[in-house]
C-alpha cells in the first residue's frame, strides 16, 4: 500500500524527515509492534541515552515526545492510506482497532532519568545505534566534503562509476528494497547503453 499510495515517491525530502523511513511490522503473523505493547510485555522504555559517570546512565527525558511523534506519524500513514483507498474505489474492510493504543506506561509519564547499571543487575550493554555510510575504501576524488558522493540520481561524474541503494538518490524509495529495483534498472540501461555505444563495432 506504501509504495501505491505514492508514499515512495517524492524526490526530496520534505523539512526534518530526510531520514524518516517508513517502518512495517511482521510481529505475531502481521501484528502492530509499538512501543506501548513492548511495555506490556515486560520491556523498560527509555529515551535517548546520554553520558555514562561511575557507574551511572544518565537519560534524556524524551521519551515521552518521542512516542507522541511516533504517533502522529503512524496515524498520519493511516489517514493517507484511507486516502488513497477512497480516492481509488477501494472496498476494504474497515479497522477500527489500528487507531486505538494501549495505555501509556508508567516509564512514559513517569521516565527514568538515571539507571545504575551495577544496582539493575545490567551486566551487558547492546548498542545499537544504527549506522552511516563509509565510503572510505573508494580512493577516488567522487564525495563531497560532508563524505556523501557526488551523483545525479546514481550517475556520478566520475566515467563508470555509479551509485544505487543510497537515501533518496532519486526517490524515497531508493534505499527500500521495494524501490532500490527502480533505480537498479534505470542505472542498468545506461550503463547498457554506455558499453553499446562504446563497443567496437564487429
Amino acid at each position: 500500500m506504501a509504495g501505491q499510495a505514492g508514499q515512495m515517491g517524492p524526490e526530496s525530502p520534505s523539512p526534518g524527515t530526510e531520514h524518516v523511513t517508513i517502518a512495517v511490522s511482521g510481529a505475531y503473523g502481521g501484528h502492530t509492534m509499538d512501543f506501548r505493547r513492548l511495555a506490556a510485555l515486560g520491556v523498560t522504555l527509555l529515551g535517548r541515552a546520554g553520558d555514562y559517570h561511575d557507574g551511572t546512565l544518565h537519560i534524556a527525558g524524551d521519551l515521552a515526545s518521542n512516542i507522541a511523534n511516533g504517533d502522529r506519524n503512524y496515524l498520519s500513514v493511516l489517514d493517507e492510506a484511507d486516502a488513497y483507498a477512497t480516492a481509488q474505489g477501494l472496498t476494504l474492510p474497515e479497522e477500527p482497532q489500528a487507531h486505538q493504543f494501549l495505555p501509556l506506561p508508567p516509564a512514559v509519564t513517569d521516565p527514568i532519568l538515571k539507571l545504575d547499571l551495577r544496582t539493575e543487575g545490567i551486566t551487558s550493554v547492546l548498542w545499537a545505534t544504527g549506522f552511516q555510510l563509509d565510503f572510505s575504501w573508494i580512493d577516488i576524488d567522487a564525495f563531497r566534503p560532508d563524505g556523501r558522493p557526488r551523483h545525479t540520481e546514481g550517475v556520478s561524474d566520475i566515467p563508470g562509476l555509479y551509485f544505487v541503494g543510497l537515501p533518496w538518490l532519486s526517490c524515497r524509495g531508493s534505499a527500500f528494497i521495494w524501490g532500490a529495483w527502480r533505480d537498479a534498472e534505470r542505472l542498468a540501461g545506461l550503463i547498457a547503453g554506455h558499453e553499446a555505444k562504446h563497443d567496437p563495432a564487429p
